[in-house]
């Protein structure tokens, strides 16, 4: 089996090959090949992760390349984890919101529209040239904003499912604090990427018991703190939402906050800088500790268990898994079309979605206001147009004011003008 992941000189890149090498019985791959421009950072990477699958005993055999077109020939998988810009264009998306009071982050808001922008048409790019050379190929995009890309995606004909690590990093927290294995936690995950709420947690699968009232009861203040939200908020809603739906409950705060420290694109960069150093040292043959705090736990769990389901019978990859994919019907409020975060059935076919528990109109609301903006944001990045910026930015429930929507639509296209072909 031959898996290709774009993106592959990423500093995430050790975290995922830790788990190609532990998980090796799911996803039996023979070949991996890590596909990026940046070839000093591919050297790096690509030592490491050898030196990784050599000390856990992997039989596979890893490539490095910069040449996409022979990275994902024959692959069976490719696994696009692609930041456009860079960390400097994630300064840029976490900064110039905040000149107009808005949030600055990279993947809601005003500064993930600018990243929808700039990553979309160069996603759809890489995916038209991996149907090319092999058409069969599943693409999994843990790109951000996963929700908008893998649309764009589906929406031009790829065979693409979207993952994100928010729902198994929270899989395994309540898998903690109940003492229970991960396997028995079931969530009942339901919304947008980056916009989702726990319903439910039930023990054993989707029919079991919920155990999120208790889990509330007694763990309450380690989750709220977790989320960096009042106990009282958990407590009022009866469910846990993701940290994400800290920017809408708490926007002013949040942009209060931001204003006064130092970003996390500048303390990522820094961060990257010390791993890069910690990867070229021949010594090492296992992914650092420092990478715990540079995101993205559990990352490789994730995308194992959804690449080994989607290749149908390659090991033993849990057939229900939380992914983005068409939402046809799951939320009947929501466009067949729109997509959506929830659990789902996958296998060599796809992803299915399970059916989920009535919305409460405060959740429903959100996720179809959300759903508007998404729509006019991806007309946005495959159209071009400040109008369309502007009527992107306007819809989003964090912008929402037609001079806050002007003053951003400016900022962003001065700010991303290279890498907006219209602009």
């Amino acid at each position: 089996m031959k898996l290709a992941v774009v993106g592959g000189g990423s500093t995430y890149t050790p975290e995922l090959i830790d788990g190609f090498a532990r998980l090796r019985d799911t996803l039996p791959i023979s070949e991996l090949v890590l596909v990026d421009p940046a070839a000093d950072r591919l050297e790096l990477v690509g030592g490491l992760a050898r030196r990784i699958f050599a000390k856990q005993g992997h039989p596979g055999k890893i490539v490095t390349t910069s040449d996409l077109d022979a990275g994902v020939e024959g692959a069976d998988a490719v696994l696009l984890q692609l930041r456009v810009g860079g960390q400097a264009a994630r300064q840029q998306d976490e900064t110039w919101p905040l000149e107009c009071g808005c949030v600055g982050q990279e993947t809601t808001g005003a500064g993930g529209l600018a990243k929808a922008l700039r990553t979309v048409p160069v996603v759809l790019d890489i995916a038209e040239r991996v149907r090319r050379t092999n058409p069969d190929a599943w693409i999994i995009d843990f790109t951000n904003p996963v929700g908008i890309v893998t649309r764009a995606l589906l929406q031009a004909g790829h065979k693409a499912v979207g993952l994100c690590n928010v729902a198994i990093g929270l899989q395994r927290k309540f898998a903690a604090l109940l003492q229970v294995t991960p396997a028995e936690v079931h969530l009942d995950h339901v919304g947008l990427n980056h916009l989702t709420w726990e319903l439910g947690v039930r023990l054993g699968g989707p029919a079991g018991d919920n155990v999120l009232p208790k889990l509330l009861a007694e763990h309450g203040d380690t989750i709220a703190d977790e989320l960096r939200l009042p106990r009282q908020v958990l407590d009022r809603l009866g469910v846990v939402p993701s940290y994400y739906l800290r920017y809408y409950y708490a926007h002013d705060e949040v942009v209060r906050e931001l204003g006064t420290k130092p970003s996390r694109a500048a303390e990522v960069a820094a961060m990257e800088r010390e791993l890069l150093t910690m990867y070229g040292d021949p010594a090492l043959d296992e992914k650092p500790a420092l990478l715990a705090k540079r995101g993205g736990a559990f990352y490789s769990e994730a995308a194992v268990d959804l690449a080994a389901a989607l290749l149908g019978g390659a090991g033993s990859g849990s057939p229900v898994q939380v992914v983005n994919t068409y939402n046809n019907g799951t939320l009947p409020f929501l466009a067949d079309d729109a997509v959506i975060e929830v659990p789902a059935r996958v296998d060599a076919t796809g992803a299915v979605p399970l059916a989920v528990p009535a919305l409460d109109p405060l959740y429903a609301g959100l996720i179809a206001h959300v759903t508007a903006y998404e729509d006019l944001a991806l007309e946005a990045a495959l159209r071009g147009g400040r109008d369309r910026v502007f009527r992107a930015l306007l819809a989003h429930p964090l912008v929402g004011q037609y001079d806050y929507a002007d003053g951003l639509t400016d900022r962003l296209i001065a700010h991303n003008r290279e890498h907006l072909a219209w602009a």
